[in-house]
């Protein structure tokens, strides 16, 4: 009887080990297929606010090794932002007479060229970013010297604050402002050996401008004399204003693609029920028009359910697997770090979902002003991009 028990308990232990082991296959599999997909864009955005990895090719050169060492494979330099651009532009020279901006860290180089040049060296995909978009300081050259260029609110007022900072926004809607960004673009277009462009949410209008005489009588003319209303959010007004910056992406991609068919087109724009009555922003269009090639949706959400709340959303849903649709995940401010934890879960989460990838804001944060020590957070970020991966194809050659 003894002998049987035995037998009884050691059979079970063997059945309990081998149950076991198959559940943990089956983890193992499932953990597999979600943290390691087949392609993902893993990116980052350097900017030269808080950072300075902008302003020296030692520091460039460090960033782009120390990205690629830990299996990012997308970079998205700023190339246009307070006003100036971050590379030496003839174009910003003709216009308002700074060719470059005047920070003495980029004097004498060209730091687009070289973020380009390390970057293709460690096989990374390089595309800047317009970070600024149609906006630009108050007291900047180019809002001093073009004034005529900068749209206005119904009180007349020109200027938005952002933070503690007086903003300007030029007039989407102008032809020379259009003819501007275009010269901007292209000139980056066919000077480096970029990948791509990307747009982001200042390529749009706040919603309380195009009250300016250009635009109010651009209105007028096409309406028949009827005006826009006073009402900022009115429906119609809100369409008409974001039709034209619909035209605007339309003309300026076919331009892109008719210098370099390849170029990826990509926009990292808000949500949409924030973006297209906030910033007359209508990104749905440009992605179902396929005037784009790539989506890096702004999810800056420390709450797991609200970030999870916008990759649910019907427009995401709708137009995700037509696109290369990533996730743009904040990782910290200087005074607002991000938990490394909340950055895993929210990684995790873009692919369960089964997104293109994740892009990180910014270069920075990453590593510096959390509670958890630079190596924990670099650990973490070694355990989440394991191996080296390629980016998903873009499948809009034909743009």
């Amino acid at each position: 009887m003894f002998k049987s028990k035995s037998n009884f308990r050691t059979i079970t232990l063997i059945l309990i080990a081998i149950f076991t082991a198959i559940v943990l296959v089956f983890a193992s599999t499932k953990i597999s297929k979600t943290a390691q997909p087949k392609t993902e864009i893993r990116g980052v955005w350097i900017t030269n606010i808080d950072s300075d990895v902008l302003f020296s090719s030692t520091a460039t050169k460090a960033a782009v090794n120390r990205l690629a060492n830990l299996n990012f494979n997308t970079l998205y330099p700023t190339v246009w932002q307070g006003g100036y651009t971050f590379y030496p532009s003839q174009v910003a020279q003709q216009v308002f007479g700074k060719s470059l901006d005047p920070t003495p860290g980029l004097q004498g180089r060209d730091f687009l060229q070289e973020i380009v040049s390390e970057g293709h060296e460690k096989g990374l995909t390089i595309i800047p970013w317009f970070e600024f978009g149609f906006m630009a300081p108050a007291d900047s050259e180019l809002a001093k010297l073009h004034p005529n260029w900068l749209t206005k609110r119904r009180d007349g007022n020109t200027i938005k604050m952002e933070g503690e900072y007086p903003r300007v926004w030029l007039n989407p809607f102008h032809p020379e402002v259009q003819q501007f960004i275009i010269d901007l673009v292209l000139e980056i277009v066919t000077k480096y050996d970029v990948d791509g462009i990307q747009f982001d949410d200042h390529f749009g209008l706040p919603g309380e401008f195009g009250y300016d005489d250009f635009t109010v009588k651009l209105y007028e003319k096409e309406l028949d004399g009827l005006s826009p209303s006073e009402n900022s959010k009115e429906s119609f007004w809100v369409r008409w204003r974001a039709d034209k910056i619909n035209s605007f992406m339309e003309r300026i991609s076919k331009e892109i693609k008719a210098i370099k068919p390849d170029c990826i087109i990509s926009i990292s724009p808000n949500p949409l029920h924030f973006a297209l009555p906030v910033y007359l922003q209508d990104w749905f269009t440009w992605a179902t028009e396929k005037w784009i090639d790539e989506i890096v949706l702004q999810v800056y959400r420390s709450d797991m359910k609200r970030f999870i709340y916008e990759l649910e959303q019907t427009e995401v849903k709708l137009v995700k697997n037509d696109i290369n649709f990533a996730i743009g995940i904040m990782t910290g401010l200087r005074n607002n770090s991000t938990p490394i934890k909340i950055v895993e879960e929210q990684v995790e989460a873009v692919r369960k979902r089964n997104f293109s990838g994740v892009s990180f804001f910014f270069y920075e944060s990453i590593w510096k002003w959390g509670k958890e020590s630079e190596n924990v957070r670099n650990k973490s970020l070694e355990e989440m991009f394991k191996n080296s991966i390629s980016r998903p194809h873009i499948s809009r050659i034909d743009n």
